[in-house]
């Protein structure tokens, strides 16, 4: 197990004045040559339309660091779409999914129900076309029946909850006469997405901050059909619920901070708190154990046929005392993470453990 006392290397970073959210190195030999990188790392923005929110952290072969705002163009869907949180790649693309959260106090908000994707080789060139699909509640209601579904044990909402996140989109869904109201019930729990990466099967794993198990631990769903939504072939569906065992400490709530997938077939991910602390979080109000819960990167195998709802998880290293890591990956031998901090964006360098 390796902790922040290993750490090799720390890069101050800044990135429009915003926060980084994810991080997911850089195939495209494309894109590395037009930034004479040695090594590169998309991110994305958490504030504002996701067009606008798409960045690299860019390792020159001189050593220095230095990052890079890539504009996108998103046509019809410019300025629809907001809070940008977890990155994946597959067949060439890169796709962005939306939290389909909401603000720290509810409700919970349509812009954010989104998956965006563009081609990597062609985000060389000037204002690269990015996809945008807004699927208007469709993937909370997909999560929200599997869950049920799964028989996981998911934590019930808390009555602050599930007033302020379900109740109130309901009423003003209704007040605006919404199409999407009818795939929110009074019983559903809100979805936070944090994390994603694609499995050798073309499926998606979604790493949950929200909810989790009666016991606190962490929730991912498996989504299949992502590539059939940008034209209209399908919608998405959810083809099972895991709880990730083994990896939250007892009396704590832990959601999915990030998830990477490595070469060897498996993953590694972080998990932390449900939410921040110190925001005026309705889930902390609800839910006070899930929020002064640091950091910790951890793995666990995905096989092609799991035998049940419980995944394995083991420790690769304790995080403490950061509460804030929002992204990881493994790349040339050693560990990279981002953090989520005001104005800032923190790379901590680490030498990786061997498999």
């Amino acid at each position: 197990m390796i902790g922040m006392t290993c750490l090799s290397r720390t890069v101050e970073l800044a990135v429009a004045g915003n926060e980084a959210s994810d991080l997911l190195p850089v195939r495209a030999p494309e894109v590395l040559a037009a930034y004479g990188a040695r090594r590169a790392f998309w991110t994305v923005l958490d504030e504002g339309p996701v067009e606008h929110c798409l960045a690299l952290l860019v390792e020159r072969y001189d050593g220095n660091w230095l990052t890079a705002h890539v504009p996108m163009d998103a046509g019809a869907e410019n300025g629809r779409t907001e809070d940008g949180e977890a990155l994946a790649r597959h067949d060439g693309w890169i796709y962005v999914f939306g939290s389909h959260f909401g603000s720290k106090r509810g409700p919970l908000r349509p812009r954010r129900a989104f998956v965006a994707r563009f081609r990597e080789a062609e985000a060389a060139a000037v204002l690269p076309r990015l996809h945008v699909v807004r699927n208007q509640f469709r993937l909370h209601r997909a999560v929200n029946d599997a869950l049920l579904a799964a028989g996981i044990g998911v934590l019930p909402a808390g009555q602050q909850v599930r007033h302020l996140f379900i109740a109130a989109t309901r009423a003003r869904g209704t007040a605006r006469a919404k199409g999407w109201v009818d795939r929110l019930t009074d019983d559903d729990l809100p979805v936070n997405v944090e994390a994603a990466a694609f499995t050798p099967a073309g499926t998606v794993l979604l790493g949950l901050r929200f909810p989790v198990t009666g016991r606190g631990e962490p929730i991912f769903v498996e989504l299949a059909d992502v590539a059939g939504m940008f034209d209209r072939r399908s919608w998405p569906r959810v083809v099972g619920a895991y709880a990730l065992t083994g990896v939250t400490r007892p009396g704590e709530l832990t959601g999915f901070r990030a998830l990477s997938a490595r070469d060897d077939g498996g993953y590694d991910a972080v998990v932390g708190s449900i939410d921040a602390l110190g925001k005026r979080s309705v889930l902390l109000d609800d839910h006070p154990t899930g929020g002064d819960v640091t950091s910790r990167h951890v793995r666990f195998r995905w096989p092609a046929e799991p035998a049940g709802p419980m995944v394995a998880g083991e420790l690769v290293a304790d995080l403490a005392p950061l509460h804030n890591v929002e992204g990881l990956t493994e790349l040339d031998g050693a560990h990279y993470y981002v953090t989520d901090e005001d104005h800032r964006v923190a790379l901590l360098i680490a030498p990786g453990r061997q498999s």
